[in-house]
């Protein structure tokens, strides 16, 4: 036998590497999974004492990010299960289950007796077998305060025609886990990668185990060739022919000292490979190189399997770790994998109908041939520009959330084009709507239309977790329809200031301020005549400053205030903070400021 390659022997210790940690977190994490085990007992308690299927019509599901959605096999209906919440001070696990009727754009809540217990991060697919079914492995569970973790390692199966749920208690699957991915590969399911994690130590996986949907039993595999890292929360699509599936991307980090963590995002590519008959067959690990234009390194991002072999993925997010802080800049653009040219390519929108009717004059008006009609789009498209419009939403609370919306640049108006501009001008003008930046959204794709729910971003420290709910249609690749817009009033969150500590600040402060104006009190009269006068004086300065900041116009919202004085107060944050200061946190104090000064008005 030949001497190992470097490369070889690299794999070999790293798998022995993720062999002793996975031995060590099992440990360390046993006495935690306990405890959650006993809260986990009790949700299962309460849902054993339905004893019947309760169906109703419902609102849009809660604000939720990791839970799954899925498109029904047969029906024209989409499947949402699970998911968590997390409002600043609490984390809410959900285990509900929701229909959607894409026909009648309506949603049904479902409550069918012995559902599996809470969780997200969990992987969901759906089969065609016995009229449908709803096959659910692993996933999240996390202790109220999010201090405690615990990863699933059951299987679940939905017999949609029936609606009953049935635990499958198969052994030999895969450890516990979320962040995996399960994709169908002819009659098997097969999980890869993932990750445990406890308040101490954490792994991440790429393993690869299938399960068969004919004899109801767990393998793991043994690929050959090299591995991926170990990653979670990467891409995994099979391919049309079943013969293999593509891992894309996914995230990991390693405990580089005591305490302290670093986070990676892969955007490498492999191909897993399935050769020889059913039952007989044997797997292969293979480096990808795909051509075109791949995403830009993200994790977070919404993934899904589109008509004629191709992949979609939406948004996500890419963290910019400093010493003490952690910003993420989140994503809502579009890309698509062919599976079958092994290519990745940006997808850009085309409009309404009036701007490709336009577009297709233009091309030939150009020149001939293929090649001529992509250079004269490219021209004539060129000075238009789409431009992005700014809409701020505020919450209850005051907070102020940013969505981008992309308007389409103008065209050059020909003559013998004036009266069908003229007629479709109203569709021309009309602003192309899209999604807003976000990452752990839910996406599945229907009929040709990709749907896309919730997700959730960030602004400073706190955490929008959405409910909007979009559709596009992935033949026609023109424009995003709104299903469920966005609700600001279900923007809860809880900051810190409202915790006892603060309460207890705040009465002291108030009790001070008493025994002060106590203590002047006794004074006398003439004393509190000084201080009157002093006040009103003081009043007067104050007001002297107020009239030099734009004045607030009748009837103007606290939005509409801060769009129009954007420039005098991202000035003033800047003089305030100094040249070195991020443009991001300039403009986050500058809205800060005019809102406080809105509302002293």
């Amino acid at each position: 036998m030949g001497k190992k390659s470097k490369k070889e022997k690299k794999v070999k210790g790293a798998e022995k590497t993720a062999a002793k940690m996975e031995k060590k977190v099992s440990k360390r994490s046993k006495r935690e999974e306990e405890d959650l085990e006993v809260l986990i007992a009790e949700f299962q308690n309460l849902d054993a004492k339905k004893t019947q299927v309760v169906e109703m019509t419902c609102p849009p599901p809660s604000p939720r990010l990791s839970a799954s959605l899925s498109a029904h096999p047969e029906k024209d209906e989409l499947i949402l299960f699970g998911g968590e919440f997390f409002n600043g001070k609490k984390t809410f696990l959900y285990n509900d289950l929701f229909f959607y009727s894409v026909k009648k754009n309506s949603w049904v809540k479902s409550d069918i007796p012995n559902p599996p217990p809470p969780r997200c991060s969990h992987q969901a697919v759906v089969v065609p077998q016995g009229g449908g079914q709803l096959w659910v492995f692993g996933g999240e569970f996390a202790s109220p305060n999010g201090e405690q973790f615990y990863h699933y390692k059951d299987l679940w199966v939905l017999h949609l025609a029936t609606h009953t749920w049935e635990n499958i208690k198969a052994p030999g699957g895969p450890p516990g886990r979320s962040g995996h991915r399960m994709v169908l590969s002819k009659k098997q399911l097969l999980v890869f990668g993932g990750f445990h994690e406890s308040t101490r130590d954490f792994i991440y996986y790429n393993d690869v185990y299938s399960f068969s949907l004919d004899t109801f039993s767990w393998s793991r595999l043994a690929p050959s060739g090299s591995a991926p890292l170990p990653r979670s929360a990467s891409q995994m699509t099979a391919t049309p022919d079943g013969m293999a599936v593509v891992i894309y991307g996914g995230y990991s980090k390693v405990r580089v000292k005591k305490d302290v963590e670093k986070g990676t995002i892969h955007s490498d590519m492999f191909l897993l490979k399935r050769e020889g008959k059913d039952g007989q067959e044997k797997w292969a690990w293979s480096r990808v190189s795909p051509s075109g234009n791949k995403p830009t390194p993200r994790s977070g991002f919404s993934a899904a399997m589109g008509p004629a072999g191709r992949a979609v993925l939406f948004g996500g997010v890419c963290d910019e770790e400093e010493e003490e802080t952690l910003e993420g800049d989140f994503y809502n653009d579009l890309y698509l994998y062919d599976t079958g040219k092994n290519r990745w390519f940006p997808v850009q929108l085309r409009g309404n109908k009036s701007d490709k009717k336009k577009r297709r004059r233009g091309k030939k008006a150009g020149a001939d041939g293929e090649g001529a009609e992509r250079k004269g789009e490219d021209e004539e498209e060129a000075p238009q520009g789409p431009t992005e419009v700014i809409k701020e939403i505020v919450t209850e609370d005051g907070t102020v959330m940013t969505i981008t919306e992309v308007i389409p640049g103008a065209q050059e108006e020909e003559e013998d084009e004036e009266e069908e501009e003229e007629e479709d001008d109203g569709l021309a003008s009309a602003p192309l709507v899209e999604p807003c930046a976000r990452s752990s959204a839910m996406a599945t794709v229907r009929q040709g239309k990709l749907f896309l729910y919730g997700g959730m971003f960030e602004v400073g420290d706190r955490q929008f977790t959405l409910n909007d709910f979009y559709s596009l249609d992935l033949n026609k690749m023109d424009q995003w329809e709104v299903l469920v817009e966005m609700d600001p009033k279900t923007q809860e969150w809880l900051e810190e200031s409202e915790s006892e500590e603060d309460e207890e600040d705040e009465e002291e402060e108030e009790e001070e301020a008493a025994k002060e104006a106590a203590a002047k009190g006794a004074e006398g009269a003439e004393g509190a005549e000084g201080e009157e006068e002093e006040s009103e004086s003081e009043e007067e300065e104050d007001e002297e400053d107020e009239e030099a900041h734009p004045a607030v116009q009748e009837a103007e919202t606290v939005t509409d205030y801060q769009t129009r004085t954007e420039q005098y107060w991202m000035g003033l944050a800047r003089s305030n903070m100094g040249a070195d200061a991020k443009d991001k946190k300039v403009a986050k104090v500058a809205l800060a400021m005019a809102k406080v000064f809105f509302e002293d008005q």
